[in-house]
């Protein structure tokens, strides 16, 4: 019975896994062959170059394109080899490339010639968008999605797709197609997910621009763990058609797209050539909608609101400390900086925020995985929606003395029962949404500076505390746009405070919080600490320096109703 439960996945996932070691051989030879054309070619000062640099050196013919895809290549290939965070090769990147070859200077795009890696869900002609599901497999896409056209028609060269957790509703990075992807700073740690392929590659630098997806922080999380700059936009903002889902049909979620990069300057440079008229003819359902071009190079000093806890989620001690720092830097540069606390987090995560994304008691997600092989990553949560909801809910009844939150969420997980339920739940998110943007406009905010979640976790760990996942969460359920950006690393002081940490609620989420960060004597540190910013202008104000960051930096967080993106 188990065989035959599982026979779809055991006879697609070999073959897929063939399939990617074959694109992987073939990315090897097109690596070989450019490195034939210039064989002098010294890769690392073209790796070093940040993108607007890489960009006006490829405009004015000062680096060919061959060296460059060339070396992103060669690199992509080492970080693979040690982090697991590749699953296809778009072949498709050399007659690409000859393609902008031919073009006039005037025709050339705002990323003319730059390679760039996207998330497994992106779908390009010829290619699996597999979400980590077996289901998903041997179905490769009739065409490109409307993002990468868009990114192809400026010059773009996508030339790898990166891992994903399965399903895309972990934040751990693993899946039983392709495996776990690792944290490029310390091994036994996970990337993030569910963009995690993105964080790795872009972290340890086989990658200079990224394109992830965030559902509940699948951006912002892979970027703060692995010390790199995400942003999700305002839901709708840039196109979903062509982007691959386990689940569609949600609404009080939304699932966005947006990019990952080494700084706020390549993510503005990335959201000015997708915030585009083509975009908007190519996806009519998306408003035409330009880059705020004004609001980003503004110099007036902004009212920035900050939190250090969510009230939900003890923060470790380098996320305090982090918005510590940021905050009184922000006030040293001459910006408004005001305490505000998020209204009823522990009803936003359960009533609202789970009970949204599950509102089918996970019929949808379960539909998904007939026939898969369940990773361990999503066991626990596969697990709780295949038990009858009686069950469900005499065990919440059990554990709500001892464990609320495990209880809570049981509840939730038995879905919302009807259509006028559903409709009731899409009011409710309505009003806490409007709940907080009042809060947020008696105190007459720009932004909001917040904790992201890190340092990294052990592999294994996100499982079992998914709820800590809320301080990214919350803003995909109040649809605001969001981002992070690195500013400073987890410090000794740090681990011994750590030590002393018990949580909120000191039950096994908490438990699990403690020991999922904890860091061992021998190996070093690979959290980053970060905050989510989703105004670019306050995010390149907490970009310390401005300069590429090592992949262990840590960040913080800011959050706008209002995007320039």
């Amino acid at each position: 019975m188990l065989f035959w439960w599982q026979a779809p996945a055991w006879s697609k996932i070999p073959r897929a896994q063939k399939r990617r070691e074959e694109a992987l051989r073939r990315m090897a030879a097109l690596a070989e062959r450019l490195r034939q054309q210039e064989p002098e070619l010294d890769p690392k000062p073209i790796l070093e170059l940040p993108l607007e640099k890489l960009v006006q050196k490829l405009l004015a013919d000062e680096l060919s394109l061959e060296s460059v895809l060339c070396s992103y290549l060669e690199e992509a290939m080492k970080v693979h080899q040690e982090v697991n965070c590749l699953t296809d090769f778009l072949d498709e990147c050399e007659e690409q490339l000859q393609a902008l070859k031919k073009l006039k200077k005037s025709e050339r795009g705002l990323l003319y010639g730059v390679p760039i890696s996207l998330k497994d869900v992106y779908d390009c002609m010829g290619h699996d968008s597999t979400c980590g599901l077996a289901q998903f497999l041997e179905k490769p896409a009739a065409k490109d999605g409307v993002i990468v056209k868009v990114l192809k028609a400026q010059g773009a060269i996508p030339f790898v797709k990166t891992n994903i957790s399965q399903t895309l509703l972990s934040f751990d990075c693993s899946n039983p197609i392709y495996g776990q992807t690792l944290n490029p700073q310390n091994l036994k740690k996970t990337s993030g997910g569910s963009s995690g392929g993105e964080g790795a590659l872009l972290a340890k630098g086989g990658s200079i621009l990224g394109m992830g997806t965030d559902t509940g922080g699948s951006i912002r999380i892979p970027a703060s763990f692995c010390g790199a700059c995400g942003i999700r936009v305002t839901g709708y903002r840039l196109s979903n058609s062509g982007v691959a889902s386990a689940v569609k049909g949600r609404k009080a979620v939304v699932t966005v797209a947006g990019p990952l990069a080494w700084d706020v300057e390549s993510l503005a440079l990335c959201l000015r050539a997708l915030l585009s008229e083509h975009m908007h003819r190519l996806d009519p359902t998306v408003p035409f909608l330009p880059f705020r071009e004004e609001v980003y190079s503004s110099n007036r000093p902004l009212r920035i609101g900050y939190y250090e806890s969510d009230g939900f989620t003890q923060p470790s001690p380098s996320m305090a400390r982090a918005v510590k720092l940021t905050s009184r830097l922000l006030r040293d540069a001459g910006h408004q900086v005001i305490p505000f606390s998020v209204p009823r987090t522990e009803y936003a995560f359960f009533h609202l925020y789970i009970g949204s994304l599950l509102a089918d008691g996970g019929a949808s997600l379960l539909e998904k995985l007939k026939g898969d092989i369940v990773d361990p990553s999503m066991k626990n949560t596969v697990t709780s929606l295949r038990l009858p909801n009686s069950l469900k809910r005499f065990l919440a009844w059990i554990w709500k003395y001892f464990e609320p939150r495990a209880s809570q969420s049981l509840e939730r997980l038995c879905g919302v029962g009807t259509p006028k339920k559903l409709w009731e739940q899409h009011t409710a998110v309505e009003e806490y949404q409007q709940e907080f943007i009042a809060k947020w406009r008696s105190l007459d905010l720009d932004v909001l500076l917040s904790p992201a979640l890190d340092p990294a976790f052990y592999v294994g760990y996100p499982a079992k505390v998914q709820a800590s996942s809320f301080y990214l969460g919350l803003y995909n359920l109040l649809n605001f746009p969001a981002g992070v950006v690195p500013v400073t690393t987890v410090t000794p002081q740090d681990e011994k405070e750590l030590a002393f940490y018990r949580g909120y609620y000191r039950d096994h989420v908490d438990k699990s919080f403690q020991e999922g960060l904890s860091l061992t004597l021998d190996k070093p540190l690979c959290g980053s600490l970060m905050s989510s910013c989703s105004d670019l202008k306050a995010m390149g104000a907490s970009d310390l320096g401005g300069e590429r960051k090592p992949a262990c930096a840590k960040a913080t967080t800011l959050k706008s109703t209002g995007s320039i993106g």
